[in-house]
Formats: structure tokens, C-alpha cells, sequence
């Protein structure tokens, strides 16, 4: 035998291949998955008989019965393994029968996957988000989604714990030997299968009897019918009326609703109905209603930005809350009325088109702007209570009218700065107004407190350009006098280039408060009530006056003493 001492030669290779082939049928190979005879057991091993090894192979009791191969622990029973090693350092044979269970159930998995064909498995326990299923043909382990488990969300899946059952793969990584399977698709399947005959039994105009209600969205609602098929209303098709949730018509578990069906999906396998069409449409009676007339309508809801009403069942209509009060900003209808009041509302609008009329509340009750207008027509005064005032106007409120009326700052006063003069009223005062303007349209009223006074600048309506008047001295600054005419209780500004003609002269520093002068009105706007007072005018009318009495200012021909010497010659002569 010293011939096949070098093992590498191609006669020892020769003859291993004619020794295996007539030793065993079965070809030995690592990685592969052989079949082992149990022909001994002991407390803790399983020995194996395996034709062409010349070893025992040996597997421990506990790998096997985790496996639950128990029942096939037995002499003489045959046990697939996996061929590890046909001989390792200790001169052993390493098989392996979990990997060869692993092994065996992926390919099976794999061939499942690929032609797409259920699978039995059993759930054997839960985990962090799901189940693990065992497969019970191999007992490979896979990955049940809490989200597959069911179509629809199963609070208890006890019953359903260690039952075989069809579960579908629908992902394998083949990289991480990982498999997901899924109930729900199963289930979904049948179901799927029976949708479709169902809802194939329905037709466009068909009417549904007695059907139930079994749930709400924001979009619908949806009906249960005889028990066997679910089918949607869409929020529109509720009601003619407005409808923002299913729950202002319908109650979850009201049972014997007739649905008429509208629509159709069998791609989709969903069923459409309506409630509203099994009536006929309300505003079909629109045309016994005019614009501009009064109804009485029923307060169906309050929102936010007014109220919806009702002329007759379905025929709805919107009150916005503009047209609620005729005085009050911002009021808000859930205040002033109650759902199922009934209230006089007129017609404004009527859009056959976009289906809608618009009322008004306030039409119906009286203008209080002409009610106004007609008590205190523009010109006419009244006592006045401030009920508001911002930064630069008071809001007062007349006599018994419920409204505001606006008084600006700058009809406060003749004498003050308007806004000054703000800051000295306060809210509960009472003062007398003149009316000054009112528009009904606009819901607008002006009135003025200064123009029921005196005005100081009535002075002035007896003067014209040129005149002279005389002033007092108030106070001087760099920029001039500040001045009080006698008679008046009016200031005015005189400009320091208005002093003198001669610059020099134009010092306001000349005045120290409290000095009588003659000044000239420069300029006189009785309508814009503007005046300019100056001393400087008044001394270019002095001047010119000068000149025109004593002659040319260049000559001098004609001042005081310019015919002295004539006079004193003449007075010699009479000598």
C-alpha cells in the first residue's frame, strides 16, 4: 500500500473515487446535507450511521429536541444533517442537523417566494413589533409585522397563537437568510375574491334598504349593508342642506337609512351612494322667494363667521356676521341667537349658479344712522357721552342712539394742539357736539366739540390785508415772536425775517415778553384761516407812504428841509 502514501498523486485520487463508489452510493462531500441512521443513544448524544464515513457522527439530544425532533429520537430512525466537516484535528466528523433544517426550509421558502404561493405556518410568540412564525413544513423562523397580522386591529390574537394557518412571503433577504411573511394578504385575498362578487351585484340607480351606519370621517359616512358590504356617502350627498360632519345628521348605529347608489368602482371595488337624491332638491322652490323681501328662517348652525338658516327643510342660506348689527364691529352670532330660533331675515342675494342666498339680519331692524340723520340733521348739536378714544380721535356716543359717532382732535380746540387737548378727556365725560357730517351708506358720523365755541379767529372778519392792528408780546425765540392780538385769544407766529426791513433791526432779543407793537396783516385766508402778521410790512407801508407825500427818496427834493434856503431868501425880500 505504499502507493497511496501521496495522497495527491492521480493514482490515490483514482482509487478514493473507485473506494467511494463502491463503499457508499451516497456522495460524501463537505457542505452538503446527508442522511444519518440513529443506531445508538445515550443521555446526551445521538450517535449516527452514515454509509462512506468511516466515523460515528454525533449530535446532542437537546439540538434535536429544540428542533422538535423528539418523537424521532430512535434507533433506526434517519435524521438529516449537514456535513460540516468529514474530519477535523480530533479526527471527527462535524454534522450539524439545525443548519440542515435551516438550510432545507430556505430553499423551500425561496421556491414559495418565487412561484408566489402561501406557505403553512403557526405563530409560536411575540415580539417588538410583530410575531415570529415557525414554518411547519421545515421550522424555520420568520418575521410576522404586528400591521400584517390582520386586516383590521386585533387587540387580543390569542386565538390565533400555535395554529397552522397560510401565511404569504412577501420579502426575503437572501444575503441575511431573513423571511416576512403576511396573514392580512391572505385574508385580504378572500375577501377580495367576495368583494368583488358583491359589489358586481350592484347597479347606478339601485336603492339599498335598511342599511346601517357604521362609521363617520370628515369626508363621509359610512353605511354597513346586510352585514356584508360597506359603502360610503360622501359628506355633499348627506344632505341639500350644508353639512361640515356626519354627525349634524346621522348617528353611528342608526339602522334602516335607504341609500340610493350613484357609482360603481369594480377596479377599485367600492360602492358610492347618496341620502339627498332619494329627495327631490329644495332649491327648486328658490323661485318663490324675492330678493329684498322678509322671511322667517330657522337658525340650523352657528359658526365663527355668522350663522346658516334655513327658509325651508334643505333650502339653506348664510347670515354672515357683517350683517348682523348695524353699529356693532365683530359681533358674533353664537351671542345673539340660538340653533332652532326662528328670526326675520331679508333676501339679498340669490346665485342659481353656486346654489346660494345670502340674508341680512340687520335690514330687518331699524338704521339707527338714519334715525340719526333725521333727529340731528348736519348743523344741529347734541350732548355727547365719550364711550372710546385712541391717539389721535374720541368716540362718543349721542344721546340714546346705539352708535359712535367720531370727533377728530383737531375739531377739539381752536387754541391747542388737538392732540393735547385729547389727552384732557376720559372715557364717561359728556360734552356738547356739533353734527358735521353724517353717511348712512358708509355708516359714518363726524361730529366737532370747538365748532359749538366761539371761534377766536371770528376776529379777523371785520380786517383786511394792509390793516394795522396792535399786538402783545407773549414770548420770542431764535425764530421769532409769538404775539396775541388785543381782542383776541388767538396766537400767532410773527417770523424773524418779518421784524424789520433792516437785518439788523430783525432781532427778536429786542422784545423780552409782555411789549404792545403795531403790526400789519401781510395776509388774510378767512376760508383756509390762515394769517400772517409782520412788522416789517407795516414799516414798508410807512415808507411808502413817506414817498409818495415827499417825493423821489433819491432826490430829496421834497423831504422836510429841503426848501430851507428858498424859504429864508423870501423872508429877506419881505424885510
Amino acid at each position: 500500500m505504499e502507493i497511496y502514501k501521496d495522497l495527491s498523486s492521480s493514482a490515490s485520487k483514482e482509487f478514493e473515487k473507485l473506494l467511494n463508489s463502491q463503499l457508499s452510493k451516497t456522495q460524501i462531500e463537505e457542505g452538503k446535507i446527508i442522511n444519518g441512521k440513529i443506531n445508538k443513544i445515550t443521555e446526551k448524544f445521538v450517535f449516527l450511521f452514515v454509509e462512506g464515513l468511516k466515523s460515528e457522527p454525533v449530535l446532542d439530544i437537546n439540538e434535536l429536541k429544540s428542533m422538535g425532533l423528539s418523537e424521532k429520537i430512535k434507533i433506526g430512525q434517519t435524521i438529516p444533517v449537514l456535513l460540516e466537516k468529514i474530519e477535523d484535528k480530533n479526527g471527527e466528523v462535524i454534522v450539524s442537523a439545525s443548519k440542515a433544517q435551516k438550510i432545507k426550509g430556505w430553499d423551500l421558502l425561496v421556491a414559495a417566494y418565487e412561484a408566489d404561493e402561501p406557505i403553512m405556518g403557526k405563530i409560536t410568540s411575540k415580539c417588538k413589533g410583530g410575531c415570529i412564525v415557525e414554518h411547519i413544513d421545515t421550522g424555520s423562523l420568520m418575521f410576522l409585522p404586528g400591521s400584517q397580522i390582520s386586516d383590521k386591529p386585533l387587540k387580543d390574537i390569542s386565538h390565533l397563537m400555535n395554529e397552522p394557518q397560510k401565511f404569504k412571503l412577501i420579502k426575503l433577504d437572501k444575503i441575511r437568510g431573513n423571511a416576512c411573511v403576511s396573514r392580512r394578504e391572505i385574508i385580504s385575498s378572500f375577501k377580495k375574491e367576495d368583494k368583488a362578487k358583491l359589489v358586481a351585484k350592484y347597479k347606478e340607480g339601485d336603492i339599498i334598504k335598511n342599511a346601517e351606519v357604521k362609521g363617520f370621517s370628515s369626508f363621509g359616512a359610512f353605511f354597513n349593508v346586510n352585514g356584508e358590504l360597506d359603502v360610503l356617502v360622501h359628506l355633499q350627498e348627506l344632505s341639500w342642506s350644508r353639512v361640515d360632519h356626519p354627525d349634524q345628521v346621522l348617528e353611528i348605529g342608526q339602522k334602516n337609512i335607504d341609500l340610493k347608489v350613484i357609482s360603481v368602482d369594480l377596479d377599485k371595488l367600492q360602492v358610492g351612494c347618496s341620502i339627498k337624491q332619494l329627495t327631490s332638491d329644495p332649491f327648486g322652490n328658490i323661485d318663490n322667494y324675492e330678493l329684498n323681501k322678509i322671511y322667517k328662517v330657522k337658525v340650523m348652525k352657528l359658526a365663527d363667521f355668522g350663522a346658516f338658516c334655513e327658509l325651508e327643510p334643505g333650502l339653506t342660506t348664510l347670515l354672515h356676521s357683517s350683517e348682523l348689527s348695524w353699529t356693532k364691529k365683530n359681533v358674533s352670532a353664537k351671542k345673539m341667537f340660538k340653533l332652532n330660533q326662528e328670526i326675520d331675515v331679508m333676501i339679498q342675494e340669490i346665485d342659481r349658479e353656486k346654489r346660494r342666498v345670502a340674508v341680512s339680519y340687520r335690514l330687518t331692524q331699524e338704521n339707527p344712522y338714519e334715525t340719526f340723520s333725521k333727529r340731528f340733521p348736519v348743523g344741529s348739536t347734541a350732548t355727547a357721552e365719550v364711550v372710546s378714544k385712541n391717539e389721535y380721535a374720541l368716540f362718543v356716543k349721542v344721546e340714546d342712539i346705539d352708535l359712535e359717532a367720531f370727533l377728530h382732535c383737531n375739531d377739539l380746540t381752536f387754541l391747542n394742539n388737538g392732540e393735547d387737548e385729547l389727552n384732557k378727556y376720559k372715557k364717561g365725560d359728556k360734552i356738547d357736539v356739533k353734527v358735521l357730517e353724517i353717511k348712512p351708506s358708509e355708516q359714518k358720523i363726524r361730529v366737532g366739540y370747538r365748532q359749538t365755541q366761539q371761534d377766536p379767529f371770528d376776529f379777523f372778519k371785520e380786517k383786511e390785508k394792509g390793516n394795522t392792528i396792535t399786538v402783545k408780546v407773549v414770548s420770542t425765540d431764535n425764530k421769532g415772536l409769538t404775539v396775541r392780538p388785543e381782542g383776541c385769544e388767538m396766537d400767532f407766529h410773527i417770523k424773524k425775517s418779518e421784524i424789520a426791513i433792516n437785518s439788523a433791526d430783525a432781532r427778536p432779543s429786542r422784545w423780552t415778553g409782555g411789549e404792545k407793537v403795531d403790526v400789519a396783516i401781510k395776509e388774510l385766508q378767512l376760508d383756509k384761516r390762515k394769517v400772517v402778521l409782520s412788522i416789517k410790512y407795516l414799516e414798508e407801508q410807512d415808507r411808502d407812504i413817506a414817498l409818495k407825500t415827499y417825493g423821489s427818496e433819491a432826490s430829496g427834493k421834497n423831504l422836510p428841509f429841503s426848501s430851507l434856503s428858498d424859504d429864508l431868501k423870501k423872508k429877506e425880500e419881505d424885510k
